[in-house]
């Protein structure tokens, strides 16, 4: 299989970005570990964690619908580039490429947040889990997105896989592997 380079586009409108990240923690449980997941989330981000409900009750697992049992954080600008540079090293720097979605989006997870920098493990507190969902996207693109005169996008301003990879690479130096 040959190797496909794609240098960056002149045009700024074409270069790929980071448009959001999101990071959540799911407890499975309201109360006191839900309240312990959202500290640790606003210590590692900064930013206040909300909550999330379930959707639909299990009764194998004592979960009811409704019941707040997640929360989560979306990042944007600067915090989601600084807090994923953070994420991508906990993770060695490594995404499969699976990870990637056909618009150029990734997801990948963390097994302990302590494995993030500059985190420390806190024996009240425990060692969390969480999933970091990363948008992608280029310049222009909230034209289609937007409530007010949405408008067609051509087909140069939606992003593949490959430009995601590519950006990424050359931003974080990561490593995808198969």
């Amino acid at each position: 299989m040959t190797q496909v380079t794609i240098q960056a586009p002149r045009n700024p409108m074409q270069r790929p970005r980071i448009e959001k990240v999101v990071v959540n923690i799911c407890t499975g449980k309201s109360g006191e570990p839900l309240q312990r997941a959202m500290d640790v989330l606003q210590q590692i981000t900064g930013h206040r964690a909300c909550q999330r409900k379930a959707k639909r009750t299990v009764r194998d697992w004592g979960v009811r619908q409704g019941e707040p049992i997640a929360c989560m954080v979306s990042l944007r600008r600067e915090t989601a580039r600084a807090f994923l540079k953070k994420a991508l090293d906990a993770n060695g720097n490594r995404l499969k490429k699976s990870s990637f979605d056909d618009k150029g989006n990734f997801s990948f997870g963390i097994r302990e947040h302590i494995q993030i920098a500059g985190v420390r493990y806190d024996p009240a507190v425990g060692i969390f889990g969480m999933d970091v969902c990363a948008t992608m996207g280029k310049g222009g693109y909230r034209v289609k997105k937007r409530r007010y005169l949405t408008s067609h996008v051509g087909k140069a301003q939606l992003l593949t896989p490959e430009e995601s990879i590519n950006y990424l690479k050359e931003s974080f130096g990561i490593e995808v592997v198969e």
